[in-house]
């Protein structure tokens, strides 16, 4: 066996006794900051309003139902706030879709649900972000609010 090739075989059997080293570190971030990025300004829908956590929001006429969304995105070469920030518009977006198809015009009581722990605030969002991919759950009801 050549040197070179003992060497590739020595060296793949010391990776292979190696665990992974997958990174999931899980942030908070603050929604009215996601929302304020030129993409997001860009791309949200005026017309569907949303409502995170418990914010007060005006009587729902007519109720759709809970729907949820789990959004991934390349956080390759990005900061994880900036990644997390592209998974949550990607996230949002999908809701608002929802909410046109429904008939709805707002998505309320919005609550993180990352790998299926919910995390309810008026203000944050959760993110899983890994050297490769960036990711956000989110919940929301959608509705037809009243007087429209």
């Amino acid at each position: 066996m050549s040197r070179t090739a003992a060497f590739a075989l020595f060296a793949a059997i010391l990776c292979a006794g190696m665990p992974a080293q997958a990174r999931d570190t899980r942030h908070m971030f603050p929604v009215d900051a996601a929302l304020a990025t030129a993409a997001a300004q860009e791309k949200l829908d005026k017309g569907v309003k949303l409502y995170f956590g418990k914010q007060k929001h005006p009587k729902a006429a007519k109720d759709f139902g809970e729907w949820a969304t789990n959004k991934k995105t390349n956080a390759f070469n990005k900061s994880d706030r900036e990644a997390c920030e592209w998974a949550f518009l990607s996230a949002v977006l999908e809701l608002q879709e929802r909410a046109r198809k429904q008939g709805g015009n707002a998505v309320i009581n919005i609550k993180s649900n990352y790998k299926n722990t919910e995390t309810v605030s008026d203000a944050e969002y959760m993110c899983g972000a890994g050297g490769l991919m960036a990711g956000v759950a989110l919940k929301g009801t959608v509705v037809k609010l009243g007087g429209k």
